[in-house]
Order: C-alpha cells, then structure tokens, then sequence
C-alpha cells in the first residue's frame, strides 16, 4: 500500500511569548522570555514563585461569560488555537466532507484546575457533595477535541492523547498516520496545557523538578547550562492542520511542511528519571529517520526536548551525538524551553510549530540563558546559544519525552512538489 503525503496547511499557538503565530515567532527569533512571577494565585509559600503564563489572555475575549465557565482553561487554549489553525489554513467549513477531518488532541493532565478547586470547595465545606455539574466535563482531558469537533462539525476521529509531556507529539504521529493510510483528508491536532496551579507548582515542587531562580526568574530556564537546576512550568497551546497533500492542493491552499515520519519509543527505566545513556531517545530518533527514510545527515536543525534539568540535557546531547556521529556538529541544535519554559502536554505541539517557522524564515531560534560550559556536554556541538543563526533548515527534528518514559519524535521537510 502507498501511503499518502501528508503537509502543514494551518498554524496556532497561544504560547507565554505570543498569542498568535506572528508573535510567537517574534518571541523565537528575538530570544524572548516569557519567564515572569506568577499572578494567578499567592505564591507566598511556594518554593517556586514564577512561571511562564500566558499574557494578555481573557476569555471574555473569545467566549460569552457563560461559555467560559463550562471550559477549564486548557480547554479554552484548545478552542483558541485551533480555531487560528483552522482560519490560517483557509478551510471552508460548508465544503469540506466534516465526516473525513479527525481532531487528535494532547493533554497531559486535562483539567487541573478544575479538579483543584472543586476538591478544595467541597474540603473546605460541611462535608456535603455539592459539586459544579460541569467538574468532569472541565476537567476530563478528552473534552478539549471534544468541544472543538462540536464546535465545527468535525465527526472523523475524535480523542485525546496522553503521554504526559509527549501528549501532543504523540497526537502528531497518531494524525500522520491516519491521513497517511488514507481514513482522513484534515486533522486538527497540537496540544494544550494550563497546569500554572497551586496543585501543578506544589506537585512539582514535591518532586524538586522546577527551578527556584527566584530571584531572576526571567533567565530561570537554561537548557544545557552548568547552573540549570530544574524546569520552568509554562501553559498554553499549539494548533496544526494536518492534510492530504492532493487534497490541500486541490483547494489551492498555502503548505507551510511536509510531515514525513514519527517515532515512539520507552525508556523502560523510571517514573520520571530518563535513562542516563539516553538509550530510549536513540531509538526514537533512528525510528523517526527510518520511518520518514530519511538519512541522518540530511537532518539541519533539532529541537530538542532541553527541559533544563540536569540529568534530561545531558542524556538527550549524549543520544544526539550517537545517532548523528559527525554530522551532530553541523545540526543547529536548540531548545525553545529556554523561552516559553516547559509547556507539558503542549510542548510537541509549539515545538514541531517553531521547527516549521525555522523553515519557512530560515532562521533557527536561540537557546537563551547560557552563561555557563557543563563540562558533561560536548562543547563541539552547535547549541545555538543565546542568538538565532541564519540557516537554511530542509529537515527538521522535533522531540518530545514524557514522565513514565515516553519519547516522541517528529520529522518535517521542506514542501517541494
């Protein structure tokens, strides 16, 4: 069986350092940090007190007071985003055959919020059940391609992905497949996030996986630096149109990438710890390359997953460097978690985003905050560090790994007919 071509016909994104995809990328290229004391909640005491919210985000802008309060916030980043994909890709709604466009979502946790506050409501009460009818359906993770599909009539597939923070590569790699196989013609997929909670920065906390730079919040993710010492908690979305090449030709629409192979792979090593020789990563990446067929030297630019965690930068460089040999030295390598911190289930989505906008403006975004060499890094390798480098990128890595061992990994070319 061949299997179709599969192209990026429609963008969104609602990110710590832009609401739509024009700011997004004026955040990436100018090394912007979306890194800022956190406002939602008293941060007090908390040992972390920043993070990377959105800015500038009301709901009342985009939904009617009532429509807000049936949506946890990460489903609104959903509806927001996908609706700028859906627009950008120019897909007209009355045409299209709803029954063949899927919406595959990510989400590593779902609702967070809303589960916090209804258990803290109903603690803090005479011990009557007197829950909000809307808790399960805010909080359950698959309500956010739920309400998109409602909104517009989709009715192909349907459902959420869960691998904490691969969710929305994992949503990726699921979409590629089923275009390619022929069940669907468009899929929304991507990811949201909106775990800036009292809940997600205490459970983190616990864990010591967030950075405390509290005094300097604004440099606190520092991917690949000797003084990183955990991740920044970032929230928000990212929106593709994923499209059956003939089919988006047909209607004359604008191809920002081809998608040409997904890998998955397992650590098989700890809850959250990834394996210290980055064995997993190696795999998912040479499954990527073999399944898009690609060589790795034709690969030009990596996202990275660079968390910022010591042992995580460390493992991933290490598996870079074995999978690519020589040629790893002349990959612009880089993390945009220095930028709009670590967005969990989101974080494929808006990273696979910022690999097809160094295509399309040949230019690769930095990895800012890096002050200083770790010396378990192998200092040959071109991390991009603290400025964007002019680079033609034909093909373009995005990876993507998940508490429990779970490792995404997306491939994109350059759209050539």
């Amino acid at each position: 069986m061949e299997l179709k071509r599969v192209v990026v016909t429609g963008l969104g994104a609602l990110t710590p350092i832009g609401n739509n995809i024009e700011e997004y990328w004026e955040g990436l290229s100018t090394g912007k940090s979306g890194c800022a004391p956190i406002t939602y909640f008293d941060t007090e005491k908390f040992k972390t007190k920043f993070a990377c919210e959105l800015k500038n985000f009301n709901a009342q802008d985009y939904f009617d007071r009532k429509e807000a309060r049936k949506l946890d916030r990460f489903a609104q980043y959903a509806l927001v985003s996908s609706d700028q994909a859906i627009k950008d890709a120019g897909i007209d709604l009355d045409v299209v055959d709803k029954f063949r466009v899927g919406v595959i979502w990510g989400a590593g946790i779902g609702g967070l919020e809303t589960f916090q506050d209804e258990v803290i409501n109903f603690a803090e009460g005479d011990g009557t059940p007197r829950f909000n009818p809307f808790f399960i359906p805010k909080m359950i993770a698959d309500i956010a391609p739920g309400n998109i599909s409602i909104k517009h009539g989709f009715m192909g597939p349907n459902y959420t992905t869960v691998s904490a923070c691969a969710s929305s590569a994992n949503a990726l790699i699921d979409a590629l497949n089923y275009i390619r196989l022929g069940h669907c013609d468009i899929i929304v997929t991507g990811g949201s996030e909106a775990a800036v909670t009292k809940a997600g920065m205490g459970g983190f906390n616990a864990m010591h996986a967030l950075s405390t730079r509290n005094e300097d919040p604004a440099t606190a993710s520092r991917p690949f630096d000797a003084t990183r010492d955990g991740f920044v908690l970032g929230e928000g979305a990212g929106a593709l149109i994923l499209e059956e090449y003939e089919h988006a030709k047909a209607r004359g629409a604008k191809i920002y990438a081809e998608v040409v192979g997904g890998g998955m792979s397992s650590d098989a090593h700890h809850m959250t710890a990834p394996h210290p020789d980055g064995i997993g990563v190696e795999r998912v990446m040479l499954n990527c390359l073999r399944d898009a067929n690609i060589k790795p030297e034709e690969v030009d630019a990596i996202n990275t997953h660079g968390t910022s965690t010591p042992l995580g930068d460390v493992a991933e460089l290490k598996a870079i460097t074995k999978v690519f040999g020589e040629h790893a030295k002349d990959i612009n390598i880089n993390s945009t978690k220095s930028m709009t911190g670590h967005l969990l289930g989101a974080a494929g989505a808006i990273e696979a985003i910022a690999s097809i906008l160094a295509m399309e403006h040949g230019l690769v975004p930095p990895t800012i905050n890096h002050t200083t060499v770790d010396e378990n890094i192998d200092s040959s390798l071109n991390l991009t560090l603290n400025k964007a480098q002019k680079r033609e990128v034909n093909v373009a890595m995005s990876n993507t790994f998940g508490f429990g061992g779970h490792n995404a990994c997306v491939l994109f070319k350059k759209y050539s007919e």
